[in-house]
C-alpha cells in the first residue's frame, strides 16, 4: 500500500512539474508554419435547366461585383471552380473569394455603405436579385478556410 501512494505521488509531482518545462522546451523551437490569407469557398448547386443564366449571372455582376471589392483592397482575389464529377448532393460551383483579414464591426459597415453607393442599388433591391437567382441555384454552405505557410 504505501508502495502506491508513493508512486502516486511521484506521478503527481510529475504532472505538476511538466507544465513548467514545457514553455521552456516551446520557446526553444518556433511553430514551423503562420497563418496566411484567408479562402472563402461557397458551393452552389445549379438546378437542372438553370446552368446558362447562373454562368451570365457570375460572368456579369459576380464578376463585376469581385472587381469592385479588389479594386478596393477589400479582397487579393476570387475564381470559380466546376466539380466535374459531383457526387449525390455536392455543390456544381464553387465560388472562391480570398482576403487577408476579416474586417471588423466598423469596417464592414463601411464596405456596405461605400458598396451600395457604388452599386447604386437599395438594401431591398439588393436582396431581392439575391433572392432571383434562388429561381435557377441554391447555396450549399460555405467555408472559412486560411492558408498555412512554412516559416
Amino acid at each position: 500500500m504505501k508502495l502506491i501512494k508513493t508512486m502516486m505521488m511521484a506521478a503527481s509531482v510529475a504532472l505538476i512539474a511538466a507544465p513548467m518545462a514545457l514553455p521552456t522546451a516551446a520557446a526553444a523551437q518556433e511553430w514551423p508554419m503562420v497563418g496566411g490569407e484567408y479562402a472563402e469557398m461557397t458551393g452552389i448547386f445549379v438546378k437542372d435547366g438553370g446552368s446558362l443564366k447562373y454562368a451570365q449571372y457570375l460572368a456579369s455582376e459576380w464578376v463585376r461585383n469581385q472587381e469592385f471589392a479588389k479594386s478596393q483592397g477589400w479582397i487579393t482575389g476570387y475564381g470559380m471552380y466546376g466539380n466535374v464529377n459531383p457526387r449525390e448532393g455536392e455543390p456544381h460551383i464553387y465560388l472562391v473569394v480570398t482576403f487577408k483579414s476579416i474586417p471588423d464591426a466598423a469596417e464592414d459597415e463601411r464596405r456596405s455603405k461605400a458598396y451600395d453607393a457604388w452599386s447604386k442599388k437599395t438594401i431591398a433591391e439588393n436582396e431581392a436579385a439575391a433572392g432571383n437567382r434562388a429561381e435557377y441555384r441554391t447555396v450549399m454552405g460555405s467555408m472559412l478556410l486560411q492558408e498555412f505557410k512554412v516559416r
